[in-house]
């Protein structure tokens, strides 16, 4: 898989142990991230990982910042972009089969490394369930 992947000074090591990651388990990781920790604004970063999901150059995005509020919110805007924040796995795994997410908002300062890790791949691994879920899905864009 091709993941895009972006984050603000909140979520460096974050980024950095996600990188890793997938990197190690054969995914090709396009990152759109900062690697310091001076102060940046979110949406720079979160607007080339949503344009990334919306063209289908990524199958998927990950987005991190301190509440992954801001990171979601901007990805959002993006037609064809759902972006949900998640904070534990349950929540991950059904922001897949529910929503049919394809953006993962992680929430830096709120949940450790290991266990956004464990989301990532969770959230990666799970399909959406389509069924009754699809028709509510189809009614989120604005046309």
């Amino acid at each position: 898989m091709i993941i895009s992947i972006g984050n603000d000074h909140a979520g460096v090591e974050h980024k950095q142990a996600i990188v890793t990651h997938l990197e190690s388990i054969g995914h090709t990781v396009i990152n759109h991230g900062t690697d310091h920790h001076e102060s940046v604004d979110y949406p720079d970063y979160a607007h080339p990982v949503a344009s990334d999901v919306e063209n289908k150059k990524a199958d998927f995005g990950i987005l991190i910042c301190g509440s992954a509020n801001g990171v979601c919110i901007t990805a959002n805007k993006h037609q064809g972009v759902r972006a949900a924040l998640c904070w534990m796995n349950e929540i991950a795994a059904l922001a897949r089969q529910h929503n049919d997410a394809n953006i993962l908002g992680l929430p830096a300062r709120f949940a450790a490394i290991d266990a956004c890790i464990a989301m990532v791949d969770t959230f990666l691994s799970t399909p959406f369930e389509g069924g009754r879920h699809l028709n509510r899905v189809n009614k989120i864009a604005c046309n």
